[in-house]
């Protein structure tokens, strides 16, 4: 029989089941206690929390041998890990996963450091076992599948479907967002989702706070198993309820599982992956581990896809008959400092989302244009994009997404890469402040 590594029990080291330590004190005395969360770092090292001064924690600093009894949650298997404590990290990528993981379950609670250990042997314990339940899916079948049809893709949109449908079909994820950064850097804004009744396309969760925003923060995946409650999924809004502004961010009732992972490319952060469900301890490591590979090829996809791209202006359009609007008269408000569109009393946009309809609604009005292009807007002073990282093609499909899904007179139609045109079919009165007309 091989000897038995971390790696091989890495699946004991969820959190799942309590583990149990003995330790001893410098002078022999002997204590047993009870840890949520052991850390598998790699096959020879795993790291314990230190969040407190305990028995356990100057056990260890004064004696730094000690057994840790874990469980198989699938196999009832038992294993005993036998360790030495080696040193306490209080920064870097251990201390920050397992920050992150710790922020995802309870918060307030701090890390004070993370308690490396080495690992010397792995000893399988006797007793009953179950049978080892088979994979949900190959992961790295799915992977590959994935990135394949991720690098077909050409459009945005197209990425965001391709990666939730891809989920829910080769990796049975039926309930799933993507979040992106906004140009603040302070808040993610959901762009795309599949398996809920409502889309939540706009709803912003504040990075830092809860489960989603922790991982955006931390850039660092939390994986959770156990009930949901209000830290670890928060519908957070940028603006007061009183506003009428808000957009639920949507969400399973009793999520038993939940994984999130950020959305990188290289040193660039563009959103966050979550995934939940229903279903107690559906993800594990290996989940984690593919949904990783999923969002760094998204994340690339993502910078390819948002580079500005370089097209000749549209020429003049052509004189042509208007379409005839019919229906009541619609009122669009906008407010220039939040950047927010209503439309009569209802909420639609805020930010360079709104800015970009209010823009295109006034050219609409004044000269009849209804074609622009994304090199356009970013040379056009009104909008005051930022040189670098201005998001515009996200927020574009925003505010492409929001308006399909709010109103079927109002909305942006691609005619390209880089091109659109605004689709209005009811008469409007654009009102900005003391400023009002009527088309």
């Amino acid at each position: 029989m091989s000897r038995l590594d971390a790696e091989q029990v890495r699946a004991c080291l969820e959190g799942s089941l309590p583990a149990q330590l003995a330790t001893s004190s410098a002078t022999g005395v002997p204590d047993i206690c009870e840890l949520a969360q052991l850390h598998f770092v790699d096959a020879n090292h795993i790291a314990l929390p230190y969040c407190y001064t305990t028995t356990l924690r100057e056990n260890l600093l004064g004696n730094p041998r000690a057994a840790a009894t874990v469980v198989h949650p699938d196999t009832a298997a038992r294993y005993r890990l036998a360790i030495e404590y080696l040193r306490t990290e209080s920064d870097g990528a251990v201390y920050i996963a397992m920050q992150a993981r710790l922020n995802g379950v309870a918060q307030g609670v701090p890390l004070l450091g993370a308690d490396i250990c080495r690992v010397l042997t792995v000893e399988a314990l006797p007793g009953p076992q179950l049978p080892l339940p088979p994979a949900p899916c190959n992961r790295l079948a799915a992977v590959r599948l994935l990135s394949q049809k991720l690098a077909a893709a050409d459009e945005l949109s197209q990425a965001f479907d391709l990666v939730l449908n891809s989920l829910a079909e080769l990796m049975g994820m039926d309930h799933a967002l993507v979040l992106c950064v906004d140009e603040s850097g302070r808040w993610l804004y959901t762009v795309a989702s599949r398996g809920y009744a409502q889309s939540g396309v706009g709803s912003e969760v504040e990075i830092g706070r809860g489960m989603i925003g922790s991982v955006a923060q931390l850039r660092m995946p939390i994986r959770i198993s156990g009930l949901a409650n209000d830290y670890n999924l928060p519908a957070l809004q940028r603006l007061p309820p009183l506003l009428g502004m808000e957009i639920p961010i949507p969400a399973l009732h009793h999520p038993h599982s939940r994984l999130a992972v950020p959305i990188e490319a290289g040193s660039w952060l563009a959103g966050v992956l979550y995934v939940e469900s229903a279903e107690s301890r559906r993800f594990d490591f290996e989940d984690e581990d593919a949904l990783v590979a999923i969002a760094q090829q998204l994340g690339l996809a993502m910078r390819w896809l948002t580079r500005p791209t370089e097209i000749a202006e549209p020429l003049p359009e052509p004189p042509r008959s208007a379409p005839v609007a019919i229906g009541p008269t619609v009122t669009i408000r906008y407010f220039g400092t939040t950047q927010s569109v209503f439309l009569d009393d209802d909420y639609l946009i805020k930010g360079v989302a709104g800015a970009v309809l209010w823009l295109l609604l006034n050219d609409h009005q004044r000269e009849g244009r209804s074609e622009s292009s994304n090199r356009a807007l970013r040379l056009d002073p009104r909008l005051r994009l930022p040189d670098f990282d201005d998001n515009l093609e996200t927020r574009l499909l925003l505010l492409q997404r929001r308006l399909a899904e709010r109103c079927d007179w109002l909305g942006l139609e691609k005619l390209g890469r880089g091109r659109f045109r605004l689709r209005l079919e009811r008469p409007v009165r654009l009102v900005d402040g003391e400023v009002t007309s009527d088309a």
